[in-house]
């Protein structure tokens, strides 16, 4: 992989970009072999290729001497005392690794004072490579080169693309987008639905479930807000990381920065 498209002060920062892109190939490995599904305590996915990712982020990350919290590991929570940590999550969308819709990444996100301060996602089967460091701007490593990206300037809602999951729309997210009037839609798994509205070919990604954790976001959160974007929980208060808590207690928006406001406004008069 290339050397970072910024000077950046991350620590290893070349020698994580390589841990990445190598768990990457890993999971892609055992993703075009044959290989068994486990459940975890709480009913979802596991397999070899989250466990094997796992293990080699952790190898580099190690050598930084800050705490890790990875979704394949069990949470030490002295961490909450350090004001620096990593988190991880080694193969985000199992369900798609499992499903074989090639739809599924590899996270790493640096916190700093509760704040994403850099963002490394990787999807494997399109080889990408996407990066950002807070007030550096965001890029996509693909074909050889780092490009820079960034969000799309559309304000209106019907010209807006909104990204939905395709394993977990409810009811109540259908019913949010009718009151945006919101028209286009189409679904991408993982955080891909992020990068593509970091990288300007979408606009507007909300969940109103109370499952999401802390390695799902931490590492776009970084990537959306250098490209110009915004996430919040649904009700537009910032997302604070390294708490006790894991959750983010309150869904997910994510959109162009430009439609932001508006829609926490309309979404706050359903409830």
């Amino acid at each position: 992989m290339a050397e970072p498209p910024v000077s950046s002060k991350i620590p290893d920062l070349e020698t994580i970009i390589d841990a990445v892109t190598n768990a990457g190939e890993k999971i892609l490995e055992i993703y075009r072999d044959d290989f068994q599904v486990g459940k975890k305590d709480d009913n979802s996915p596991i397999t070899q290729a989250d466990l094997e990712s796992n293990k080699i982020i952790k190898e580099s990350l190690l050598r930084t001497k800050i705490p890790i919290l990875s979704e394949e590991d069990t949470d030490d929570k002295s961490r909450v005392d350090s004001d620096k940590i990593w988190i991880v999550d080694p193969l985000d969308g199992t369900q798609d690794f499992v499903n074989k819709t090639g739809e599924f990444t590899v996270m790493v996100g640096l916190i700093e004072n509760h704040v994403p301060v850099m963002g490394l996602v990787y999807w494997p089967t399109e080889k990408k490579l996407y990066f950002a460091e807070k007030d550096l701007g965001a890029f996509c490593h693909n074909s050889e080169r780092w490009t820079e990206i960034s969000v799309r300037k559309i304000e209106g809602f019907e010209k807006s693309l909104a990204l939905v999951s395709r394993h977990h729309l409810s009811d109540k997210e259908k019913k949010m987008l009718d009151h945006l009037k919101i028209k286009n839609t189409a679904s991408i798994g993982s955080c891909l639905k992020v990068m593509e509205i970091a990288s300007g070919n979408a606009d507007i990604y909300l969940t109103s479930t109370n499952k999401m954790k802390q390695w799902d976001t931490a590492a776009s959160h970084c990537i959306i807000s250098e490209a110009g974007g915004k996430m919040t929980d649904i009700s537009g208060n910032d997302l604070v990381y390294n708490t006790e808590s894991v959750n983010h207690e309150n869904g997910l928006l994510v959109t162009n920065g430009l439609i932001h406001q508006e829609t926490v406004s309309r979404i706050s008069k359903l409830e």
